[in-house]
């Protein structure tokens, strides 16, 4: 059995770069252009030519004629705008200093034949497409004087026409004398932020935060800033696409200086306050008896801590009589507590303990102070002493001056980033997303998280996932039903939060973000919000492109005689997102074309992607079979072969795969295969023989038949008679006469 496959030999490839290219007016553009798998000279000469919609092509440059380019264009390529430049000895890019809009147009490269036989491809195209430069980079100037430790607020709004799907970046920068420019923070193109080598443990230790305004202007705040931190800063906006291969293009930048800043330093000196606490720390009071030798003599103490709060803002010390004062609590004569109304929960949650360390101390501690608790303290002590009926009774009691206690509040803050772990690049991909947190002024806070999500900038926002302080994780109105099981959001660190979304659709494309809500609970207590904060959004903007298919044809024999049986299979194959073989079908059909290079031909036999085979009415003697032998693999079998079934054979398919995008059935393009020629030979000796042979037997038949007719002729029908001689008499007169 012979079987016969298509191969392909070595060839000319010219290539390009990949496109098609989308490029700012203004900047520069380079076009590569390659050739391999050529003969002749290893230098190879190569002409750029372009075409603009409908017209014809203009002459753009060539390594070889120095005067190949058109008249329109010979005053930019003697300029040096319009270049080429040879890279090898088989390289060149067409290179464009200063691209203009008029540049758009599709460019070819081709390579003159130096080959002994014409075979491959001689030239190839890439499409660039040139847009206007619309980006603006609009910075908001800093204050030019911030002291050490403070904050710098570094505002830049970075903008552009959205005609083309282009993605912006802002970059913040720092300039010192003798210094070079030092990157500090980049957020974009994709949502990512990537830190200065100089500025990555400080972005971890929440020294800088980055804010999104409503208005899209891109914040960054420096926290706790140092004379290091004064320079000029420098804000730079880039735009970006995504091209073909996955591959970020900076296709334009622009740097804007936002202003200087210079950092004060600040001197130490004495606090106003007598206590001072910064929020979420444990703050101790204690309370101390002297003098009470003679009440110790079988006597006892008992103590009550009082609170007063600050009257107006934080800032104003003053006590006035008018304001009220709350009993904390109380340890009375044998140790016993009681709680003042507004601090039981704490005081039965150990949030704030009340102790008597020694005979003549006692101690108010917080475990975690907060705001609330800013004011003037003071103790009560009482003395015991044993009465005559043999109870206790109040001998002296002592109140101390108030102490005040305050600190100057700092607003905690916040701030989420959110970073792209996992790109689905197609449908059916997994995309997978992290939230880090970071913040100031905040003790040991728990986070809520909400996942949003919204198909456009303008579009209205919906909840996917929420999981509470408590880890209780809950379904937003965004979330069908039917696909909870491949949502997963969960805690993986102290400060950062993962979520997942599994077999992405394309109804998943749009933006994601997290909005984040710091809370503090003391022992005890319910959870108490803080500040909350909306990180950064990562878009899921995959193209559905689906598998890509191909089909192939071969026959075990191209020639054989009649009452034979020929087998021809189609086989197809499938590259890219390949689906799951249950959810791939195809539908094939077979035709036959008795002259070569004829039309389509005749249908002869089809399966449908349910399987379902029909077979067209024949006029021939001989049949026809389908056969499925694999997922990708079909089988045309004809039976009892005549003459009349010679001819070319041609298989399509139609493939039909579930998408794993829209989870509908979908079809790809129809395929046509190549064609065999099947060829049924007229056997000579075969056509011959029986009628040679049944001649030699009519003719030996008639020749026995025509001797027996003569021999019985002979023998039977005729008589014998005697012979009388002639006379020659009669002659001789005939003579004579």
């Amino acid at each position: 059995m012979c079987v016969f496959s298509l191969g392909v030999s070595h060839a000319r490839v010219v290539s390009v770069s990949p496109g098609p290219l989308l490029r700012v007016e203004g900047q520069p553009v380079s076009l590569r252009c390659d050739v391999t798998d050529y003969e002749g000279p290893r230098e190879q000469d190569f002409d750029w030519t372009m075409q603009q919609g409908e017209t014809g092509s203009i002459h753009v440059i060539s390594t070889f004629e120095p005067k190949y380019s058109d008249v329109s264009l010979s005053d930019r390529v003697a300029s040096g705008d319009l270049s080429v430049v040879r890279l090898g000895d088989s390289v060149v890019e067409l290179r464009i200093r200063e691209v203009r809009s008029s540049d758009s147009a599709k460019y070819l490269c081709s390579t003159p034949s130096t080959d002994s036989v014409f075979s491959g491809n001689y030239d190839a195209g890439v499409t660039l497409k040139v847009i206007a430069n619309t980006l603006k980079v609009a910075p908001e100037a800093p204050e030019p004087v911030v002291p050490e430790g403070g904050d710098i607020t570094l505002s830049c709004n970075v903008t552009r026409h959205f005609t083309d799907p282009t993605y912006l970046s802002v970059t913040w920068s720092l300039r010192r004398p003798d210094i070079p420019l030092v990157d500090i923070l980049t957020v974009g193109p994709d949502g990512d932020v990537v830190t200065g080598s100089a500025s990555a443990q400080r972005y971890a230790d929440g020294g800088l935060r980055l804010a999104i305004r409503r208005d899209g202007a891109f914040g960054l705040v420096v926290a706790g800033v140092t004379q290091a931190d004064s320079g000029m800063y420098v804000c730079t906006g880039r735009e970006w696409i995504h091209e073909e291969g996955g591959q970020w293009k900076n296709i334009v930048e622009k740097a804007v200086e936002m202003g200087a800043v210079a950092v004060t330093p600040t001197g130490k000196g004495d606090g106003v306050c007598l206590v001072c606490h910064p929020p979420g720390d444990p703050t101790e009071l204690a309370c101390h008896v002297t003098n009470i030798t003679h009440f110790l003599a079988g006597g006892r103490l008992g103590v009550a801590w009082e609170y007063t709060p600050l009257p107006g803002p934080p800032g104003d010390n003053r006590l006035t009589t008018t304001q009220t004062t709350l009993p904390i609590g109380s340890l009375d004569a044998q140790g016993n507590l009681k709680s003042g109304t507004l601090y039981h929960d704490r005081l039965e949650s150990g949030a704030i303990v009340l102790t008597r360390v020694e005979p003549d101390t006692f101690k108010l501690r917080f475990l975690r102070t907060q705001d609330v608790d800013m004011g003037a303290y003071a103790c009560s002590v009482t003395a015991w002493t044993p009465s005559r009926q043999g109870g206790m009774e109040e001998a002296a009691e002592f109140l101390t001056p108030p102490l005040t206690v305050r600190w100057e509040p700092k607003r905690p803050s916040l701030t989420a980033v959110a970073q792209r772990v996992r790109e689905a690049v197609a449908g059916g991909a997994t995309f997978e997303m992290s939230c880090t947190i970071s913040h100031v002024h905040l003790q040991d806070p728990g986070y809520s998280v909400l996942v949003q999500t919204q198909d456009s900038v303008d579009s209205a926002t919906r909840t996917v996932l929420s999981l509470s302080p408590d880890s209780v994780l809950q379904h937003g109105g965004a979330t069908d039903p039917n696909r909870r099981d491949s949502l997963v959001l969960t805690k993986t660190g102290p400060a950062e939060f993962r979520f997942r979304l599994a077999g992405v659709q394309q109804a998943d494309r749009g933006f994601y973000w997290c909005d984040i809500t710091a809370w503090t609970k003391q022992p005890g207590q319910a959870w108490t919000k803080a500040v909350s904060a909306k990180s950064n959004k990562v878009q899921i903007n995959f193209q559905e492109t689906g598998p890509s298919f191909a089909v192939a044809i071969r026959s075990d024999t191209t020639t054989l005689y009649p009452w034979e049986t020929a087998k021809m299979v189609c086989a197809l194959s499938i590259s890219g997102a390949s689906p799951k073989s249950d959810d791939l079908a195809y539908e094939v059909r077979w035709y036959l074309t008795r002259l070569r290079g004829g039309n389509k031909g005749t249908l002869l036999a089809s399966v449908d992607r349910f399987g379902l085979v029909k077979k067209e009415a024949r006029n021939a003697s001989s049949d026809v079979s389908l056969e499925r032998t694999d997922t990708h693999t079909y089988a045309l079998n004809i039976h009892a072969t005549q003459d009349s079934d010679s001819g070319e054979y041609h298989c399509q398919a139609t493939p039909w795969y579930l998408s794993a995008s829209t989870g509908a059935w979908t079809h790809g393009a129809e395929l046509t295969s190549t064609r065999v020629f099947l060829t049924v030979r007229f056997p000579m000796w075969d056509s011959l023989k029986l009628p040679l042979l049944y001649g030699s037997v009519a003719s030996v038949s008639v020749g026995l038949f025509s001797l027996l007719l003569g021999f019985i002729c002979a023998h039977c029908c005729c008589r014998n008679t005697t012979h009388t001689p002639r006379s020659r008499n009669k002659l001789m007169d005939l003579e004579m006469d």
